[in-house]
């Protein structure tokens, strides 16, 4: 019996960014959803662990912000990189649960915090999704945070061009209306934050304009439209890139893994989605 392809439903920021860098892994990826394990990394344990600790720590912070006390989550920050990292984040993120004075009433979220949050909206002909870490209101603007432990600080010119920073802000605009009182954000009121564990004293800002947005929603319906179209699926010309592709030696682009202390960046988690539509409305927790 033929197996019927895949229908993609929904895009993601990693999905965009994948198509941008590498049509063929984009195809891999998410149309004939090959599971080809390559190692990413070396070396491959140290880099395992550090992602699962990663996990743990967005794991721990969102446990906080939904009013688990402090003291409890601190006896699982139990290695070192996570007691350093929570230990960080208490020391420079201890406002997150003073309730502004606009949220303290009518059954609202009291704090205007919405950690692990989803938010969707269409795209042509899918849905783009994506979940993020926590958005905070605070004195009539929405502030996307996003936590990183990656073990170097990312200059902020590769930051601001990724899908993640451009997705994240847009999406906001397009699909965080109840959020709100019902009336859509303007992008000036939207700020996006990466903040990193290792570096607390250094995080990423990136606030929003009209233009950017505009900018932003143009190129993501085109990439939209591109991936709907698509006949064909080139590799990327970046080899520097394949050093870093679980496909690597299926696409004969070498077999090594590429080192752990060059890649940090090529590394954000990969976020798959199933998610009922009918069950989270726009947003979700």
């Amino acid at each position: 019996m033929e197996t019927q392809p895949f229908q993609l439903t929904t895009l993601s920021q990693s999905s965009l960014q994948d198509y941008v860098d590498c049509a063929q892994r984009f195809k891999l990826r998410y149309l004939d959803r090959l599971s080809y394990p390559a190692v990413e990394t070396e070396p491959a344990l140290e880099n395992e662990k550090h992602q699962q600790e990663g996990e743990y720590f967005h794991r721990l912070v969102q446990q906080h912000l939904i009013g688990i006390p402090a003291e409890q989550i601190a006896k699982f920050a139990n290695t070192p990189n996570l007691q350093r990292w929570w230990e960080n984040f208490q020391k420079n993120l201890t406002g997150f649960r003073e309730a502004p004075p606009e949220q303290s009433e009518g059954g609202k979220n009291l704090l205007g915090l919405y950690p692990e949050a989803t938010l969707s909206a269409p795209l042509g002909r899918y849905r783009l999704l994506a979940k993020y870490d926590l958005i905070a209101l605070r004195d009539g603007k929405a502030i996307i945070y996003d936590w990183k432990t990656y073990r170097k600080r990312p200059r902020n010119e590769w930051l601001a061009a990724r899908m993640q920073t451009r997705v994240y802000r847009a999406l906001l605009v397009q699909a965080g209306a109840h959020l709100n009182n019902g009336k859509p954000f303007e992008p000036e009121q939207i700020e996006m934050i990466y903040w990193f564990a290792e570096f607390p004293d250094e995080p990423a800002c990136f606030p929003y304009t009209t233009a950017q947005f505009k900018r932003d929603w143009d190129l993501l319906v085109k990439l939209s439209e591109e991936v709907a179209s698509a006949s064909s699926y080139p590799l990327t010309e970046d080899r520097q890139k394949c050093a870093f592709c679980t496909y690597r030696s299926y696409c004969e682009r070498g077999v090594r893994a590429g080192d752990i202390d060059q890649a940090e960046a090529e590394m954000d988690a990969e976020e798959l989605f199933d998610v009922d539509f009918e069950q989270i409305g726009e947003i979700a927790f």
